[in-house]
């Protein structure tokens, strides 16, 4: 049956020998989770001595092309064996300041993380619980009264608080963030192995009532988890299934993969005490060879106990759940009833989980101890964890930062463009507005010019008669001089003498001559 990427997860174990995918199917009311298909592949021998960000290309383009898995948001887990995990107790006095807290934990990783800072990508998840009948310490501010003194201590719950620091190499989980990224899947979270299979026991109530413990044993390595309600404590053990291969490589003088077949084959885990030796000699060294390395377990998982219970003042746990393939080993959980003088049994987290029509449950059966940290990262897609340490890469967190600021950048850039735009638009108008103006003014200028020409003639034309006129005038000026003249010729002659002729006479080519008379 054909599903949504959108409805679907792909929930991704990356551990130190083998790669680990579940496709589940995200019922429609959002609390459900029904198992479409899944894979397990062992790293091949000549890609194990590589890093484990080149196993992982290789082995998870593969399993890619072979599976059709079709969802696109993914939900990742990581070895422990590359992480470096760190349980810090806080001070009571920073219980309620949440101010501070950030600042000590960061104060605490600088100083606890084996790394430089800018070489690891790093979260933390504070655990709150409660420690019961513990007296309230008294400050210098409260002394104790003579009254109060002579009284009994009472005694009363105190909130504690602690936080887990968990830490991986940035170009590790970096590498491996792009790698899915360039495969078109969307991460949702990446966290150790140890912290999901925690969230998939607490969801199917493991260390609720109790203090439990889950030992998950890999290839490379084993991790102890140690559950006490709210509380976690975790720790790295590098023990596991790839040792009892080395040591049967030695006992043997074979190869690793020989080695690892005659394991499958005839492995077990001897019994102690007197019993009866199997009839295969290779079988009952074997047998003696897997004891020899889970009893090397079993002293690292009292000492982690040990840290647990001194260190932190941790309860002393009364369960043990394994899971991982290096548990399936016939006789392992015997082995380590009768070390540890617990109950031990096999973590099965399948109540949370339906099963598709199409998956093997033959094959499912075989790989079911290394399904609860499959399990845990498909919960925590679908509800909140006790756990959510998320170890995304620097470059991932802020290319989505990026992504959810595009929206506001857009609406930005849009603001502007419409601004822009009306800008334009008043611009333009204030230009077609100006033109007309210049238009208008260019007709009023032709007209007036028109005008000024016309009175321009017009004067000239009043020129020329004003000067026609005054010449009338002047000759009629000129008509009454000659009598004037000739009037006043007269009254200024003696009255002996007469005017008898009157010449015109040129200055400018004639001389005066002046007559005396005798």
């Amino acid at each position: 049956m054909a599903h949504k990427k959108e409805n679907t997860v792909l929930a991704i174990d990356i551990g130190g020998d083998s790669l680990k995918m579940a496709e589940y199917l995200v019922m429609d009311d959002g609390a459900g989770l029904e198992l479409e298909k899944f894979d397990v592949r062992e790293y091949p021998d000549e890609l194990k001595e590589l890093p484990l960000n080149e196993i992982f290309a290789e082995t998870f383009s593969a399993m890619l092309e072979e599976n059709d898995f079709i969802s696109k948001s993914v939900v990742v887990s990581i070895s422990g064996q590359v992480a470096f995990v760190r349980l810090s107790k806080l001070p009571r006095k920073i219980k309620d300041d949440k101010g501070n807290i950030q600042k000590i934990v960061e104060l605490e990783a600088k100083q606890t993380i084996p790394y430089p800072m800018d070489e690891v990508i790093w979260d933390f998840q504070l655990v709150k619980y409660t420690v019961p009948g513990l007296r309230e310490e008294k400050t210098e501010e409260e002394p104790e009264d003579e009254e109060d003194a002579s009284q009994e201590p009472e005694f009363e719950d105190v909130d504690e608080l602690e936080s887990l620091i968990v830490a991986v190499k940035k170009d590790l989980i970096t590498e491996i963030g792009e790698l899915l990224e360039e495969h078109g899947k969307f991460i949702v979270s990446i966290e150790i192995a140890s912290t999901a299979a925690y969230n998939a026991a607490k969801a199917v109530s493991i260390g609720d009532e109790s203090c439990d413990m889950i030992l998950n044993i890999g290839g490379r390595c084993s991790s102890l988890t140690i559950i006490d309600k709210s509380r976690i404590f975790t720790r790295v053990i590098p023990r596991a299934g790839f040792a009892v291969t080395q040591q049967i490589c030695k006992e043997f003088n074979i190869s690793v993969p020989e080695a690892e077949d005659l394991k499958r084959r005839h492995g077990f885990v001897a019994l102690g005490g007197a019993y009866e030796e199997p009839d295969s000699e290779v079988a009952a060294t074997i047998s003696k060879v897997a004891r020899n390395v889970m009893t090397g377990l079993h002293g690292e998982i009292n000492r982690t106990v040990n840290m647990w219970r001194s260190q932190n003042n941790g309860a002393k746990p009364e369960r043990m759940f394994l899971s991982g393939g290096g548990s399936l080993m016939e006789y392992t959980a015997r082995f380590f009833e009768e070390k540890l003088r617990l109950k031990v049994d096999y973590l099965n987290p399948f109540p949370m989980i339906e099963l598709g029509e199409e998956v093997d449950k033959e094959r499912l059966q075989e790989s079911a101890p290394m399904f609860s940290e499959l399990i845990g990262l498909a919960v925590r897609y679908i509800t909140n964890c006790p756990v959510e340490i998320n170890l995304m890469p620097d470059s991932i967190v802020k290319f989505r930062t990026f992504q959810k600021k595009k929206p506001f950048f857009y609406i930005s850039c849009a603001s502007i463009l419409i601004c822009l735009a009306v800008f334009w638009f008043g611009v333009n108008q204030r230009l077609q507005i100006d033109k007309d103006r210049v238009k208008k003014a260019i007709g009023e200028v032709q007209t007036s010019s028109k005008m000024v020409e016309r009175a321009q003639a017009l004067k000239r034309e009043f020129d020329g008669l004003k000067s026609e006129y005054d010449e009338a005038i002047r000759i009629i000026n000129q008509r009454r001089r000659t009598p004037s003249l000739l009037e006043g010729i007269q009254q200024a002659m003696p009255d002996h003498l007469w005017l008898t002729s009157i010449k015109p006479f040129d200055s400018s080519t004639e001389k005066v001559t002046t007559v005396m008379s005798p």
